[in-house]
């Protein structure tokens, strides 16, 4: 009998434990009778490739055995490597498409209107070619909004949540998210010295676009005050009780935690930069534009310290190694039982397969009524008995 085919990709950043999961796919295949076919770069893998061309060929698809993915998952980032590819809104095709015909529309981001082509059949012909029956598609929710699609036009996907936003509609836990919690807390805490030898006031900005979750649990683990996208924060109150925590402090220093989407009332942060394929464009640092409000009105001082891409570096900690397993585990668990178009994940502390997100629903959010303080700005700690580790119900 011949063997199965499964394509598996990653696709927008990278986070710890991407490695894992694509091992444990690997190590699995065989029992179940399959090969596994690695693809390159993501998305652009499927759009991008010409598989008459064997050097594109070799560029984009990787055949995947135990050998070559023995010790990936001892890394951080993705063997697999990746990128930011919407097939659905192409702005210029790519070579090998050129000369095909493919529907074109207007999108509009930011106010910017441009001609996009959605290759789509481009990407369905290369899964026929590739004899691929079915796709693990690893990554957040713009990655993942494809995943979607391909499942509406018949492909066989399993979906694979990661992002160290935590996210991910229809899933507690995202692959990534502990790791970013932890270097995120051991920078803080090595941190403290310099802050508090000038006796400033520390700014600490962590990824966070439209959800909180980064920032929250930073702020759990470390005892701080956060600012979150989810609630428009007063600046004299924040300012005011940075203020008197510096005072009450011994070191005379205060500690104040941001998500690159945080607001508060009459600020929204700026953005810079063309958009991505999914219409995000890059934000400028909240943490910058605060550090200016309190020099302003108060006289203070303050040190600045982005974390963001410092977050996803290395290798990932305990809590991603095992939900990374687990999850790979789950993904062929479902192909076996030849089901699709479900997702990977953790509800209620729970491992069950859930279905693949609608992308129209954006992502999603901090449930402020039970999980932040919007007096205090910081999170809740009360009240968690009947919850799962990751303090609330979907």
């Amino acid at each position: 009998m011949s063997k199965k085919r499964i394509g598996i990709l990653t696709g927008g950043g990278d986070v710890p434990g991407l490695n894992t999961v694509i091992k444990s796919v690997v190590c699995r295949g065989p029992d179940l009778g399959c090969e596994v076919i690695g693809v390159r770069r993501g998305w652009e893998g499927l759009t991008h490739v010409d598989l008459n061309d064997p050097a594109s060929r070799e560029h984009y698809i990787l055949p995947l055995n135990p050998e070559n993915t023995r010790t990936i998952d001892r890394t951080g980032g993705t063997f697999l490597h990746s990128s930011r590819t919407n097939p659905t809104k192409m702005r210029s095709l790519p070579p090998v498409l050129k000369s095909q015909k493919f529907e074109a529309k207007e999108s509009t981001t930011n106010g910017v209107t441009s001609t996009v082509f959605d290759v789509t059949p481009a990407v369905l012909k290369n899964i026929e070619t590739l004899g691929l029956e079915y796709l693990i598609a690893i990554g957040g929710d713009d990655t993942l909004s494809y995943a979607a699609e391909l499942d509406r036009k018949g492909i066989k996907v399993i979906a694979v949540p990661k992002t160290m936003d935590n996210d991910v509609r229809n899933t507690e836990y995202c692959i990534g998210f502990a790791t970013a919690i932890t270097r995120a807390m051991d920078a803080i805490e090595r941190q403290r010295t310099t802050v508090g030898s000038h006796e400033h006031i520390g700014i600490f900005r962590v990824f966070g676009r439209d959800a909180g979750y980064t920032a929250l649990y930073t702020a759990y683990v470390t005892g701080l005050r956060c600012c979150i996208p989810e609630h428009k924060v007063d600046l004299q109150h924040l300012m005011e009780l940075l203020i008197d925590d510096k005072r009450k402090n011994p070191s005379n220093y205060s500690l104040v935690i941001l998500s690159e989407g945080a607001q508060w009332q009459g600020y929204t942060v700026k953005e810079y930069g063309e958009a991505d394929a999914f219409g995000h464009r890059k934000k400028m640092s909240v943490a910058e534009d605060l550090s200016e409000e309190i020099r302003r009105v108060t006289g203070e001082d303050s040190v600045i310290s982005d974390l963001t891409y410092d977050l996803r570096s290395g290798s990932p900690d305990f809590i991603d190694r095992l939900v990374a397993f687990t999850f790979a585990g789950m993904a062929m668990d479902a192909l076996e039982e030849g089901k699709s178009g479900l997702m990977t994940a953790i509800n209620e502390g729970r491992y069950m397969m859930a279905p693949i997100p609608d992308p129209k629903l954006g992502p999603r959010k901090v449930d402020i009524a039970s999980m932040y303080d919007i007096e205090c700005y910081r999170p809740k700690y009360d009240y968690k008995i009947g919850l799962p580790i990751f303090l609330a119900r979907l």
